[in-house]
């Protein structure tokens, strides 16, 4: 992960901030910091969960929505990409004409792990979500072959770990039935 040569950003700022790379940055304390490109193996398991929600969405006439690679704002001057956020529609239709940062938080977020985000998947986006109380996080991760579903209660993250043929389970998608080694065979072509 590189960090941008732009010294600092208020959050402002980075709602409008194009440098002409087309790269994806997250803003940390006022500072970019370059995603790189996700692995084939990560979008199409990001895929299969955005797939998977929006079936449940629709067959329980949700008003919500499932995006790929849109930020939450989780500071003042902190703003972080997620793989993958359900959101109301009304937090939505809020950003129709604007950049795709929510300022409140969604109410699952996804991420899924890869080697150069080990750290930042499960410490700094674990504690930052908590603390603007995204009350579902899933740690989605294909290195140790485990999906960590984390809920939110009374301020703090209550983890539960799933692996192999566990099913996953949501407080969101209660109903959602797939396990974990379907999730991660979504990865192989």
């Amino acid at each position: 992960m590189l960090t941008s040569p732009v010294t600092k950003l208020t959050f402002e700022e980075y709602l409008t901030y194009d440098d002409g790379s087309g790269f994806h940055y997250e803003l940390v304390d006022g500072k970019l910091e370059l995603m790189n490109p996700p692995t084939i193996e990560h979008f199409l398991i990001a895929k299969l969960l955005e797939q998977l929600f929006d079936a449940e969405i629709k067959r329980l006439s949700l008003p919500w929505l499932t995006f790929k690679e849109t930020g939450t704002r989780t500071g003042k001057n902190k703003s972080r990409l997620t793989d993958l956020c359900v959101v109301t529609q009304e937090q939505a239709r809020e950003l129709i004409n604007a950049s795709a940062v929510f300022e409140s938080p969604p109410l699952l977020i996804v991420e899924v792990v890869s080697p150069d985000s080990i750290k930042r998947d499960y410490r700094y986006k674990r504690s930052e979500y908590a603390a603007v109380e995204v009350p579902e996080y899933w740690i989605v991760d294909p290195l140790e072959g485990k999906i960590s579903v984390l809920l939110l209660e009374e301020g703090f993250y209550e983890e539960t770990v799933f692996t192999a043929d566990q099913k996953i389970v949501s407080r969101m998608f209660p109903e959602l039935a797939i396990a974990v080694t379907e999730v991660f065979n979504a990865g192989n072509l």
